[in-house]
């Protein structure tokens, strides 16, 4: 942020605000005042924009050619009459990125020539009577989605902002304040370009523990657009668009030891998607591709016949993302069989903070770039888009090179993999855990939306509640919802003291970090949080869910991302189970809209207990930690004791809370400040907190000190099993960059090592469960904690094995491990 202001390039923002709503704004405030605008982006949803004096402006790539989009060329591009009608074809075919859920089986082509006839959503859905069969009744079961959908498509360009020409004319840089940030970040060549000076001076620094830094950077991987294309290489693609070449390419994959495929389809969603066609790949330049007919009933005929080749378990199934492509070929009856190799895995483990898209990968380890999609339609993504409509030779290209170009990326990973010495854990943890996972994702949850509908009503009355309650203790009514209304009541009305910097626009910030600290003292802010809190809860879940329900299956189907996190956990979305708060009453709630699938099952829920602790001091080898968790202490109160100087039984509900937020701050590398802020209390006393802690458990405070150490010498740290993350900054000149660095060096290994101890319980317990000849099914996977819809005759068996398998995922630790268990008829009664 710094750089762009010193280089005088204007920034414009403002919190609540999406920047598609204020660059609209801007836009139509400035086409106002006699402007021509160019909004300079390949977003398709900017096309409800364009006008007679403000158009798209599409950047080049891969030397293309800028394309600038008016409302003839947007007309002709969506094949509509007037430019409003964007947001309802966006509103009728939906759109996954943005989470727009639309009219489920109504694509582009259905949209266009629905509204050709009834001009917009509102006309249509008066008029479902003269519509026929199952278009009649998507639109009528989906009439409310549909409005939505074109209400959230919309970009709001009433934004509180204004345009004020003068701020965007072109300014000279400000060499002073860009000297002192290159100096600060040791951007020496982006120096000696714009700058043209050597800025590497500075003082020596020094580390936490006094130790002087000396820079030893881990030279980064060299990312170039590359030269080769597929318009310079040699390959052989081929068309398989008939039963005699199927036969034949069907018979070669058998006689090959691997072969990698990769499914072209309609969506993002692997549980919604429509199939489109199959690409092969088995060397490397040569590639088959075998299109589909749109009526799935007969493209399943098709991959019928792959089924013996899929589920040949001696042949290597090489993939990227693969955990897709198996849920794809699931529906169609496949059983994707054999030894997996997916190449978004192997770079994750490679490299955990970078990009793992296949035309990175491509660039990265091949000197190869790829034919981009916009290149054949002219719109992003790939799996959220129909294809249809575009000639089915460039079509076979495009799918035919990703299955070619995955093929080639296994042996170079593969060998990376080995060097670094993570082969094992990506063969013993990480594949595995892609059968895992797409089980999970295929069995869904079920979700009670009629609970979730009451509940919304209730949610809706507490915030007007509280809403009411601000609005006395403001002395007047304003939007909550507008930060700067809330900043203007906060700290001009009620002069509430205001001790950070202002916003770039001039705004009082009211961010969340500011706003707790204020709470402390101001109830009319705490008011404020809870309100927020509560708005948040209702819009992003539970009005939510209950449009996340899979028309097929009557379930919600979250997908569970393998290479996200950096630490090695699990994420997910639509919905995001890890961010459902379950520390207060009202986001607990959500968790009984997550039912068992009928009378006859239940929900059981099992959940590690205080596993990173526990994992911190068998890695510390804490003697007095290891001894209180081995007597079957309550950690929090032993470690009051011992930083209060107290036996055990006399210690107070207050210092037991403070002694346990020092105990889970510790292993996330929180200082005395960061510790204050969370108990209220002088930072001298949070200091004399953490020292008399470090007393008390001085093990722990020595495998700090070593793992920033070791961090410091190898630029990496890594997890007991072996998961490494590569730290760029532990050797910063920059304080702040390097003390965030030492963290995630302290937190890493132990963050990290939970995570892989829940894979391998869920691997474990999976595989347990196959050999018993259970049919109860494990659903969802929430931090620490697995989930599994159980047969009721199947419950104490469930709860023997799935126990059995958590606490014995890492054999021979020293510190015991305890697995909570319960059951119920929704999810909060199973916690």
């Amino acid at each position: 942020r710094k750089i762009v202001e010193g280089f005088n390039i204007p920034i414009m923002e403002m919190e609540g605000y999406e920047a598609d709503d204020l660059i609209g704004t801007i836009a139509k405030q400035a086409e106002s005042q006699g402007f021509s605008v160019y909004m300079v982006t390949p977003d398709k949803d900017f096309a409800q924009l364009v006008s007679d004096q403000v158009f798209m402006y599409k950047p080049s790539r891969q030397g293309n050619g800028v394309d600038i989009l008016g409302k003839k060329e947007i007309l002709e591009k969506w094949d509509i009459a007037s430019i409003d009608q964007v947001i309802d074809v966006l509103g009728l075919k939906g759109d996954a990125v943005d989470n727009i859920p639309g009219i489920p089986g109504i694509g582009e082509k259905t949209a266009v020539k629905l509204l050709k006839e009834y001009n917009n959503i509102e006309t249509l859905i008066q008029n479902t009577d003269q519509l026929k069969g199952k278009l009649k009744e998507r639109v009528e079961t989906f009439a409310d989605q549909a409005i939505l959908s074109k209400e959230l498509a919309t970009i709001n360009t009433e934004s509180p902002i204004s345009f004020d020409a003068n701020k965007y004319e072109l300014s000279p840089i400000n060499r002073k304040a860009l000297t002192s940030i290159f100096q600060e970040l040791e951007f020496r060549t982006l120096a000696t370009a714009i700058l043209e000076e050597d800025t590497n001076k500075g003082p020596v620094q020094k580390d936490l523990f006094g130790n002087a830094v000396t820079d030893k950077p881990k030279p980064p991987k060299k990312y170039k657009v590359s030269a080769q294309t597929i318009e310079n290489t040699t390959h052989e693609y081929h068309l398989i668009d008939n039963e005699e070449k199927r036969i034949a390419l069907i018979e070669h994959l058998n006689s090959v030891n691997s072969f990698c495929f990769d499914t072209e389809t309609t969506s993002i969603d692997p549980n919604q998607a429509e199939l489109v066609g199959l690409a092969f790949s088995t060397s490397p330049n040569e590639a088959y591709y075998v299109p589909v007919p749109e009526d799935q009933n007969e493209a399943r005929k098709i991959v019928i016949s792959f089924k013996p080749v899929f589920e040949n378990s001696s042949i290597e199934k090489i993939g990227q993302n693969i955990k897709y492509d198996l849920l794809v070929l699931r529906w169609f009856g496949v059983e994707v069989m054999g030894p997996l190799f997916d190449t978004m895995i192997a770079h994750y483990l490679l490299e955990p903070e970078n990009r793992h898209k296949l035309e990175f990968l491509s660039e990265a380890y091949l000197n190869y770039s790829m034919v981009p999609i916009e290149s054949l339609i002219g719109k992003r993504g790939v799996k959220q888009l129909s294809m249809r409509d575009i000639d089915i030779d460039k079509v076979a290209e495009y799918a035919a090179e990703d299955a070619d170009i995955t093929y080639q990326l296994k042996d170079p990973l593969k060998s990376e993999l080995a060097k670094i010495e993570v082969l094992k854990l990506y063969n013993d943890i990480e594949i595995p855990l892609i059968r895992v996972l797409a089980n999970m994702e295929y069995e869904g949850v079920h979700i009670a939306p009629d609970f979730l509908h009451e509940y919304s009503k209730d949610l809706g009355n507490q915030i007007l509640a509280k809403q009411k309650e601000i609005y006395k203790l403001a002395g007047v009514d304003f939007n909550i919802a507008s930060p700067r209304q809330v900043g203007e009541v906060l700290f001009d009305k009620l002069k509430i003291p205001y001790r950070w910097r202002k916003t770039s626009t001039g705004q009082y910030s009211t961010d969340e970090d500011k706003l707790s600290e204020l709470a402390i003292d101001h109830d009319i802010v705490k008011k404020i949080r809870d309100h927020r809190k509560l708005s948040k809860l209702k819009s992003t879940y539970v009005d939510t869910l209950p449009y996340l329900i899979n028309s097929k299956t009557g379930r919600v189907h979250s997908s569970f991302n393998q290479a996200r996190a950096a630490t090695g956990r699990l994420s997910s979305e639509n919905p995001n189970l890890q961010n459902i708060p379950i520390k207060d009453e009202a986001g607990r709630e959500i968790r009984k809209a997550f039912i068992p699938r009928d009378n006859d099952h239940v929900l059981l829920s099992a959940d590690y207990s205080q596993i990173e602790l526990r994992l911190i001091a068998d890695l510390s080898k804490e003697e007095a930690m290891l001894d209180a968790f081995s007597q079957g202490l309550d950690i929090h109160k032993a470690t009051a004791a011992g930083v209060y100087g107290l036996p055990i039984d006399e210690v107070t509900a207050e210092q037991r809370r403070n002694a346990k937020t020092v105990n889970f701050s510790i292993i996330y590398g929180a200082g005395a400040l960061n510790l204050s802020r969370q108990l209220s209390i002088p930072r001298k006393e949070a200091k004399e907190l953490i020292e008399n802690y470090f007393k008390q458990y001085h093990g722990l405070k020595k495998y700090m000190e070593d793992i920033v150490r070791f961090a410091r010498e190898h630029g990496y740290v890594s997890t007991m099993l072996g998961r490494r993350r590569y730290i760029r900054d532990i050797n910063s000149r920059n304080g702040l960059a390097r003390s965030n660095a030492e963290r995630i060096a302290i937190n890493t290994p132990i963050q990290g090592t939970a995570a892989d101890m829940i894979k391998i319980a869920m691997i474990n317990t999976q595989a347990a469960m196959e050999r018993a000849g259970l049919t109860s099914k494990m659903i969802l996977q929430v931090h620490d904690e697995l989930v599994f819809d159980v047969l009721k005759e199947e419950v104490d068996q469930m709860k023997t094995l799935v126990e059995y398998e958590m606490k014995h995922a890492i054999p021979g630790l020293q510190v015991p491990i305890l697995v909570g268990l319960d059951i119920g008829n929704n999810w909060l009664e199973a916690h």
